[in-house]
């Protein structure tokens, strides 16, 4: 790949992100894009001090928006409060800015204000699932009166989503599925440019580290509607030790309710920094993929990364990393007895450490930059002629 024209340093550039709490795919692309422009400003609509994602970020410049200061906001009140995203995000001036990259998903952060002459670009990892009917994590509409306060609420937002995204001069979607799903509900367009993939290299090529490749491992913050009670269903009746890496969120009591489910082989590790992470993808019999509709799906694709192949849900964003039959294994309905039906044809099988790291490979950090990189200089050099 020939090296882009890099984006002249003279230029002011600003990236926007829903918010730092949780640290997962959308959190790697944002730092991802903070390593190509180290000296930009990171607005969000608030941080909360000492979630992993404000450790990743606290040595960059943050700036929250005045919804940071309102007591209970950050730890409880933003979702209930999600009506403000508008006023969130227009509160922000970037007049001084000649690029701002906006990393997009739940918040709206696509409602930003620049002027013409800015060219504004949304690297959009799906539009919000609760506003269109997609698969949440937290399954609030068991609540009539949640469901009733959310109508009124996600029916003024989705207006607002809409028009927000007629304000982006161009978007890059993070898969083709989602890419769908942006020219479903914006009727806008968008390149295509898959997340980056990047683990440490210890313990994935460190010779003194000999896997044990005798459990199956998931990954997924717990707060319901990841397939997590699938995976400890399969675990439960075919007695196969099982990892869970992922904390509780927000209201969500889904953690002690999978604990009264799980059985003596399901051990719930809780949230890990990127070592031990990267031990644990590669110490793994099978990595356990069990959303609905991923938008992308950036966990099976580490886990091919530490050579470990992926049992995964035909769908989604998945259908777009995993090559069946060779860096894993796809079942087709979304209950327990397909899951359990693939992971006994998974034990007759072998497959090859080699192939999957080299799948894997093909989403780095690396290749994203470049991408990144070549396209906004493209689309820059277009936007000032267009205001020249």
């Amino acid at each position: 790949m020939n090296s882009p024209k890099p984006v002249s340093n003279r230029l002011k550039v600003a990236l926007v992100h829903d918010y730092l709490v949780d640290f997962g795919g959308a959190e790697r692309v944002l730092m991802a894009l903070s390593e190509i422009w180290p000296d930009a400003p990171i607005y969000t609509a608030f941080y909360q001090i000492g979630s992993p994602a404000h450790e990743r970020f606290k040595n960059k410049r943050l700036i929250p928006s005045w919804a940071q200061k309102i007591p209970g906001f950050v730890p409880y009140l933003h979702s209930p409060l999600r009506f403000l995203a508008p006023e969130i995000w227009e509160s922000f001036d970037f007049d001084d800015f000649d690029i701002v990259v906006s990393s997009a998903s739940w918040y709206i952060t696509k409602g930003i204000i620049t002027r013409p002459e800015t060219l504004h670009i949304c690297y959009c990892h799906t539009p919000p699932h609760y506003l269109y009917g997609l698969p949440t994590s937290v399954q609030w509409q068991r609540y009539w009166l949640v469901r009733q306060y959310a109508k009124v609420v996600n029916y003024y937002l989705r207006q607002y989503d809409f028009l927000a995204a007629q304000r982006v001069d161009e978007f890059i979607a993070n898969s083709e599925n989602t890419r769908k799903r942006i020219l479903k509900f914006y009727r806008r367009d968008a390149a295509v440019i898959y997340p980056p993939v990047d683990l440490p290299r210890y313990p994935l090529t460190a010779t003194s580290y000999q896997p044990e490749k005798k459990y199956y491992l998931t990954i997924s913050r717990i707060v319901g509607g990841k397939g997590l009670q699938l995976a400890i269903e399969a675990a439960n009746q075919l007695h196969f030790p099982l990892k869970v890496v992922g904390a509780p969120a927000g209201w969500s009591q889904e953690k002690a309710r999978l604990e009264t489910l799980a059985g003596k082989t399901v051990e719930f590790v809780g949230y890990v920094d990127d070592q031990q992470l990267a031990k644990l993808y590669a110490g793994a019999k099978a990595f356990l993929a069990l959303a609905e509709d991923e938008d992308f799906g950036i966990t099976p694709v580490e886990a091919m990364l530490a050579g470990t192949p992926v049992i995964a849900y035909r769908g989604g964003g998945y259908l777009e990393t995993i090559i069946d039959g060779k860096t894993g294994l796809f079942f087709n309905q979304l209950n327990s007895d397909s899951l359990i039906k693939t992971i006994k044809k998974f034990e007759t099988m072998k497959f090859d450490k080699k192939v999957c790291q080299q799948q894997a490979q093909k989403f780095s950090k690396t290749i994203f930059q470049k991408k990144i990189s070549a396209f906004i200089s493209t689309k820059l050099e277009e936007h000032q002629k267009k205001y020249a």
